[in-house]
């Protein structure tokens, strides 16, 4: 075996100082504090609408742009940290959120907030930035289980947001859903600060911009020509225009990747077959999953006069997202053990199968209480699994200098999905308002058909998990080599 080969079968190895479990401690609290705030708002979208006196369209889109900037952030960071230093980007992530926390806290209209909570999304990074950390520091033994935890923890974040979010609007008010935030990501900042190891210099070469600014670009026109074709027309010149200069985008994007010497999302390795079909599954799963967070708190909280929902309270709405939470993070830690007694294939058709049966079941049985905690214990053993298994895959199969960009491509591709997702159930719920306001319930049923579909098709593409297991040492140039194989035993 090649000295190149034995570096990638036994990582980077421990940096001076080496692994503890304070620093996992303080990169799962990073990671937590993320998709805490990106779930923070779900709940309180229709208290948002109301507080910035704006339409269900605009406000959607305070989860959307958060997306939309993470998207663009986290591969963009995930390279500069294999080039500068990933605890340096770590720590320019985590003060980009504490800004944006507090610009959003201090909002004087909704054009501001959105503003701020673009400059949120940029922390995006933190969570491939804390896969490559784990690849960096962690003996190669305790790497799954480091990576279980970061996933797992997500997990965690998306609970806390949607449980507490209730509880702080009704005690503190809206706005201590950015200054609590704020706060924290600075303590964490400080943490990390402290506590975290700089990797190993790499060979990496720094991240190119112009592909970033393509990517936002072609992204932005095309969500926000969805989002606006069903009020302004489809065929509107606006909207045609904005779709035409999203395409022309795409083309410039494409050409300036391929043109990089060091891409930012590397369209070459999208090629091998065990990545590109693992990223198409991490898109989808973000579009439905994000959709789901978006809206379904606002079906509950629909009132019962309007013909359907359950009037519930943004905090009881909250509550009935918990088992969402238990199920994903119980599901996260063990989808290692999982992977080793079955494949990646198996585990990520049958999570797929259970986020398809929840969209189901919320979609003709949503008046049920007892439905939507089933439907969403069953999203979220489903989820907890697809994103652990996934995040499994990328860390093992790329080399150190590559850990940051392919994970950062990972999860911009999954904020990609979500970005689209939210916005199209957006188009759909909205599309039809009944006398009181609301939207007719036909749009919400049919919105989660969407997303049941869209989760049926993540699972027709788990198929395509090539079956050959091979070694936690297989690169992706192995892989090159040998396009029929994907890991089965990480």
């Amino acid at each position: 075996m090649s000295a190149s080969a034995t570096a990638v079968d036994q990582g980077s190895g421990p940096v001076p100082g080496g692994p503890d479990r304070l620093v996992r401690l303080v990169l799962a609290l990073a990671v937590g504090s993320f998709t805490l705030q990106q779930c923070f708002v779900t709940p309180v979208l229709s208290r948002l609408q109301v507080e910035y006196t704006t339409d269900q369209a605009t406000v959607t889109w305070v989860l959307t742009v958060y997306l939309l900037a993470a998207s663009v952030a986290t591969p963009l960071l995930g390279r500069a940290g294999d080039t500068w230093g990933k605890k340096r980007m770590f720590v320019l992530a985590l003060a980009g959120m504490a800004a944006g926390a507090l610009g959003a806290a201090l909002a004087p209209s909704i054009g501001w907030l959105l503003a701020a909570r673009a400059v949120q999304g940029a922390a995006g990074a933190v969570l491939p930035l804390s896969f490559g950390i784990l690849r960096d520091v962690s003996r190669p033994e305790r790497l799954s289980s480091g990576v279980s935890l970061m996933t797992s923890t997500t997990a965690v974040g998306f609970g806390l947001g949607l449980v507490l979010a209730g509880p702080v609007v009704d005690t503190l008010g809206v706005r201590w859903l950015f200054w609590l935030p704020a706060g924290f990501a600075t303590l964490i900042a400080l943490a990390v600060l402290w506590v975290v190891p700089e990797s190993a210099s790499t060979r990496a070469a720094p991240p190119p911009l112009l592909p970033a600014l393509a990517l936002g670009g072609w992204l932005g026109l095309f969500l926000l020509g969805v989002s606006r074709g069903g009020a302004w027309g489809w065929t509107s010149p606006w909207v045609l225009g904005m779709f035409a200069a999203s395409a022309v985008l795409v083309l410039i994007w494409v050409r300036l990747e391929r043109r990089a010497r060091t891409p930012l999302i590397d369209l070459q390795m999208m090629r091998l077959r065990g990545v590109w079909t693992t990223n198409l599954i991490v898109m989808l799963s973000g579009f439905s999953m994000f959709a789901l967070f978006g809206f379904l708190p606002q079906l509950l909280q629909t009132p019962e006069a309007a013909g359907y929902g359950l009037g519930a309270t943004v905090t009881e709405s909250g509550r009935f997202l918990i088992p969402w939470s238990l199920t994903s993070f119980t599901a996260g830690m063990l989808a290692t053990r999982i992977i080793r007694a079955t494949s990646v294939r198996i585990v990520i058709c049958a999570s797929t199968l259970l986020m398809a049966t929840a969209m189901l079941l919320i979609a003709f049985l949503h008046s049920a209480s007892w439905v939507i905690y089933l439907a969403m214990s069953l999203h979220g053993a489903g989820s907890g699994s697809v994103l652990a298994a996934t995040a499994l895959v990328v860390v093992r199969v790329v080399p150190p200098w590559q850990v940051g960009v392919a994970s950062g491509m990972n999860a911009n591709i999954r904020l990609v999905g979500g970005a689209v997702g939210a916005t199209v159930m957006g188009v759909i719920v909205t599309g039809r308002l009944t006398a009181t306001g609301y939207p007719a319930e036909r749009g919400y049923t049919v919105g989660f058909l969407v997303l049941a579909g869209v989760f049926l098709l993540a699972h027709v593409a788990a198929y395509a998990i090539p079956k050959a297991g091979f070694g936690a040492g297989r690169t992706v140039a192995a892989e090159a080599a040998a396009p029929e194989t994907v890991i089965a035993d990480p």
